[in-house]
């Protein structure tokens, strides 16, 4: 554990070493996440994109409340005649299974991802956004090595990667989807990561790329307008707050799902610890499936009795919103004043078609398997998320940020981590690779190798459906988290699910 040092954790190695480079030249945590964020829209560009959205926490040294800036994606505010539009399906490819998505300009909402960045700098930020987008560019320009598992996720998600001519030519250029090895380069991307630095987020408002978004969406069959894009705005909202083993655990309000499920999940062990129950497996295990049955009653019975009608009230609220449960990415980040930032983004997988010559696809929200018909969706509606970057503040000042990705076991994750940080007090990089499970709303388990002894015994004998997957797999998340303690060490754990790497600047 090293001493008065700053410390990131993310997903990719461009992603840290733009996140270090800000540091090094006196920037703070944010304007870091700031650079880390720009950096995944090159180097991760299978879950974030400037046509995205996310969320940042943010803590302030030697504060005891944080910040939550949302910057999700919103619902168009007219719906098209559905003969008008361009939604239709595509399978991504995972191996042992196959998952419909539904892309097309029809499926993309209003992205909140840029103004979201400009938000947090002009709130946050201390380096100019010039300064911020300089490694974002260099890398887009210059291009790098695709490394095997973003190889990886280019095979999974092929369908959309070669969809038209414009992403073909970034992701394809030959005919042929890049491998490991290859240089990836995004020129266009540079240019309008240089540009948007220059410029502002009106830019993508009523500036060229702005125009661009609203003119490709009307004629290629989509739903979004200028007006979506001029009527969106970032929120700042005031974090659910949770104390959890003496420490307060700053989560995702409503209308993101996550903080509500996760507090209640807390909530539950907390209950069964009052019980004389043993907060291990078998708790985690009840814990998410009463979290489940909570979820699917909107809240109430169990919720309301466990949290006097908390708890029950936000997923109440946060099941108001039409959900978005996307492949992420996340970016943590802790100077060495203290300051602390959690930022994850998402783009979904992307609609298939690049806006413009600008180097980026729009989001394909609207095309989640669970929206239901192509008309449900409510007009003019922040989304629902179930991204959860978070920040843990233990009662002696140490600070943890941590955030990950994987849909829907995002929370399940988080949780885990948590309680391995809380209850068994293990360091970072041991809470995040030590073995997961998850259960899923129709009971099903899956779990990893490596839980302790007896347990996967247990598991198999309480659930005969229960999956054993062989290896540690990102299918159970990737938190990247970061932690600063009382004393000024830290530490850094990168998840190695999905490849995360930590440094220590």
């Amino acid at each position: 554990m090293a001493k008065g040092h700053s410390v990131v954790a993310a997903g990719h190695e461009l992603t840290v070493q733009a996140v270090a480079e800000i540091l090094q030249d006196g920037g703070n945590a944010f304007d870091a996440a700031l650079a880390g964020a720009l950096m995944t829209f090159v180097a991760e560009a299978v879950f974030a994109s400037p046509g995205g959205g996310g969320f940042l926490m943010a803590r302030r040294a030697g504060r005891s409340d944080a910040t939550l800036f949302d910057f999700f994606a919103e619902t168009p505010l007219q719906r098209r005649a559905a003969d008008e539009v361009s939604f239709y399906p595509i399978y991504a490819d995972f191996g042992p299974a196959k998952q419909e998505f539904h892309i097309g300009l029809g499926a993309s909402a209003t992205p909140g991802a840029v103004a979201g960045l400009f938000a947090v700098h002009e709130a946050l930020g201390t380096l100019p956004m010039k300064r911020l987008a300089e490694p974002a560019v260099r890398a887009a320009r210059a291009g790098f090595p695709l490394t095997p598992f973003q190889a990886y996720l280019f095979t999974v998600i092929a369908p959309i990667l070669t969809a038209s001519r414009g992403v073909a030519a970034i992701f394809a250029p030959d005919g042929k989807l890049l491998e490991a090895g290859q240089t990836f380069r995004n020129a266009g991307l540079a240019d309008t990561l240089e540009w948007l630095a220059e410029d502002g987020a009106r830019l993508f408002i009523d500036g060229d790329v702005g125009r661009a978004i609203a003119e490709q969406s009307r004629t290629l069959g989509g739903h979004l307008t200028g007006d979506d894009l001029k009527r969106y705005r970032v929120e700042p909202r005031e974090p659910l707050t949770w104390r959890y083993a003496g420490a307060t655990v700053a989560l995702n309000p409503p209308p993101a799902a996550s903080g509500a499920l996760i507090a209640f999940g807390f909530a539950y062990l907390e209950a069964l610890g009052e019980r004389g129950r043993a907060i291990d497996v078998a708790a985690l295990r009840d814990a998410m499936e009463a979290t489940n049955a909570a979820r699917a009653t909107h809240g109430e019975g169990l919720a309301a009795r466990l949290a006097g009608g908390t708890i029950a009230k936000e997923l109440r609220e946060a099941e108001r919103h039409p959900p978005a449960h996307r492949g992420t990415t996340h970016v943590s980040v802790i100077d060495s004043d203290g300051n602390a930032a959690a930022i994850s983004l998402s783009n979904g997988e992307g609609n298939g078609f690049i806006v413009g010559n600008f180097g980026f696809m729009l989001n394909n929200m609207l095309g989640e398997d669970d929206l239901g018909p192509l008309d449900a969706w409510r007009e003019g509606t922040r989304m629902s998320s179930m991204m959860a970057p978070t920040i843990v503040l233990a009662p002696d000042g140490t600070v943890t940020a941590l955030g990950t990705g994987g849909s829907n076991r995002i929370r399940t994750a988080i949780l885990q981590v948590a309680v391995n940080l809380l209850d068994h007090g293990m360091d970072l990089e041991r809470a995040v690779e030590a073995a997961r499970l998850h259960v899923e709303r129709e009971g099903k388990v899956s779990f990893e190798p490596g839980l302790p002894d007896g347990a996967e015994e247990a598991l198999l004998a309480g659930a005969p459906e229960a999956h054993a997957w062989p290896a540690r797999n990102l299918f159970f998340g990737g938190v990247h988290a970061a932690r600063r303690h009382a004393n000024g060490g830290v530490e850094g754990a990168g998840d190695p699910r999905r490849r995360g790497v930590a440094v220590v600047i």
